[in-house]
């Protein structure tokens, strides 16, 4: 299948899940991550109705953000930012989902000239080789981040384990769930907590059931790259 065929099937079982957690599918936004993937294919992504784009590194956001063909699309920063290219992405990103640092958080602070939307991202499953704060320690992190004049903290971020049953990751998610109710419940300033963005190509459904309002999908859409 192609582009727009995989689309509509997404967004299908996206509507599907969100209906088994007793949620509309409007509450649930699909990022399409565009890794490795040329503008042609994005632009059908786009037809698709899919404006939402997410990508893990800044160099390839940047190629693709002034690609004329991709005009109206949203821009989204999913993978980790290291902290001295975060003066290339704070103008050009609707949203960056893996903040894991109050030294990050100072650097896109310094670098801002307006309110920039941003992610904790949480190590949920406490994983060697993937980034994010400890759950133990995300409540600390988003109050210490909401301090920051430039910095709006729209919610939390994960990813989980790769896994071959998705069931089995529904605890992390669970868990997820919440410390993002739980943070959302002290109304910090700055702090809107109005997006859990979790679930992957893989895991999506479960996540939704869990409560994420973001899903981030490539290779449903794409396929293997």
């Amino acid at each position: 299948m192609g582009v727009a065929e995989n689309t509509a099937e997404i967004k299908a079982r996206i509507a599907q899940a969100a209906k088994r957690a007793g949620r509309s599918q409007a509450d649930v936004t699909l990022i399409g991550v565009t890794k490795t993937v040329e503008p042609p294919a994005i632009a059908a992504l786009m037809a698709a109705g899919v404006y939402a784009l997410g990508e893990n590194r800044v160099q390839e956001l940047l190629r693709k953000y002034g690609e004329p063909t991709l005009a109206g699309a949203e821009w989204h920063l999913i993978g980790h930012l290291q902290t001295n290219k975060a003066k290339y992405i704070v103008d050009k990103a609707a949203l960056i989902h893996s903040v894991d640092s109050s030294k990050l958080a100072a650097e896109i602070d310094r670098r801002a000239a307006r309110r920039v939307d941003v992610l904790v991202e949480i190590n949920i499953a406490d994983e060697p080789s993937k980034h994010g704060v400890c759950p133990q320690a995300a409540e600390a992190l988003v109050a210490e981040i909401c301090r920051f004049e430039h910095i709006r903290v729209r919610g939390l971020m994960c990813v989980a384990p790769f896994v071959a049953n998705p069931a089995e990751n529904r605890a992390f998610f669970e868990k997820m769930r919440k410390i993002f109710i739980d943070i959302r419940r002290k109304s910090l300033d700055n702090g809107y907590m109005d997006i859990l963005s979790m679930g992957m190509t893989n895991d999506f459904e479960v996540a939704i059931e869990e409560g994420a309002t973001m899903v981030r999908v490539g290779t449903g859409i794409f396929g293997s790259r």
